[in-house]
């Protein structure tokens, strides 16, 4: 039932050559969840789950529609996602992982995915999963994880090469969640055609090679409509969002660099840009 504690719907782990379609979910945790072994026994194990297609999918109640993570210590690759619908999950498109799984999510493709009534957020990558129930997530009143660098072993998770498109929302918390390990930034994310109505936008940490093309935003609150923190190399391409909105870039940290931003127009906005804790004008670039 919806309301039970670690139900999954389906669970694909150490799996190659898969085919998931015209399946319906409604459980108390993930709903289709990709998984490959958990911390150093994943690793040793080295079965990735890999060339999997899922399409046609429906899930209702659970913390996410489509995940990855966090056990997936023997890695994820090759996966493709089309056509499903999620209504009423927690979070929608969910990837996550912590330090100590080690493991590489690489190439994975989504699209046309429909999604109503998100409770947290619609797109998230989040590098400190805890095991903790997704919603209510309330960022602004927990402490966010204390910002420390380890060194890179084969512990450390890797998540890259994700191409994610023609998704439409309607309803979430947050629009997209990025945050990577200072050690380990989140890779090569390609973001494009989509329109998320939400509470509130983009927020980015820890994150490199992120590109947003043809994004319309909706969100209730803009203060900003997007934020980068310690993030490099983003690139954004016809970016959309309501008239009047109170910020539109808020930019941080020192390492913040090589922000591109192109056909968007930032006159709609009352403030264009802001930045703070070490981030400057360099770093952000308008044409």
């Amino acid at each position: 039932p919806w309301n039970a504690q670690n139900g999954d719907g389906i669970d694909i782990e150490s799996c190659r050559n898969l085919l998931l379609e015209n399946s319906r979910f409604d459980v108390g945790d993930d709903g289709i969840c990709i998984k490959s072994g958990r911390d150093e026994a994943g690793r040793l194990r080295n079965k990735p789950t890999e060339n999997v297609l899922i399409r046609g999918c429906t899930v209702f109640h659970g913390h996410g529609g489509f995940v990855i993570g966090s056990e997936m210590s023997g890695g994820a690759r090759n996966i493709v996602i089309s056509d499903c619908s999620f209504i009423g999950t927690d979070i929608g498109l969910r990837f996550k992982t912590v330090r100590g799984r080690g493991g590489i999510v690489e190439k994975i493709f989504i699209r046309n995915i429909n999604m109503k009534n998100i409770a947290g957020d619609a797109i998230f990558f989040d590098m400190y999963y805890m095991a903790k129930d997704p919603v209510p997530i309330n960022r602004d009143q927990s402490a966010p994880p204390p910002k420390e660098t380890f060194p890179v072993t084969e512990a450390t998770p890797q998540f890259r090469d994700f191409h994610i498109s023609n998704i439409v929302c309607n309803g979430a918390a947050h629009a997209i969640y990025i945050r990577g390990l200072p050690e380990m930034k989140i890779k090569n994310i390609y973001l494009d055609s989509m329109v998320l109505k939400s509470r509130e936008g983009i927020a980015c940490t820890d994150a490199t090679n992120i590109y947003l093309n043809n994004i319309r935003l909706i969100p209730r609150f803009s203060n900003p409509v997007a934020g980068f923190d310690q993030c490099s190399n983003i690139f954004v391409n016809n970016l959309d969002y309501p008239e009047g909105a109170d910020l539109l870039f808020q930019i941080s940290g020192a390492e913040s660099t090589g922000i591109q931003v192109r056909k968007t127009d930032v006159s709609k906005a009352r403030e264009k840009q802001h930045f703070a804790d070490g981030a400057t004008a360099h770093s952000l670039n308008i044409e």
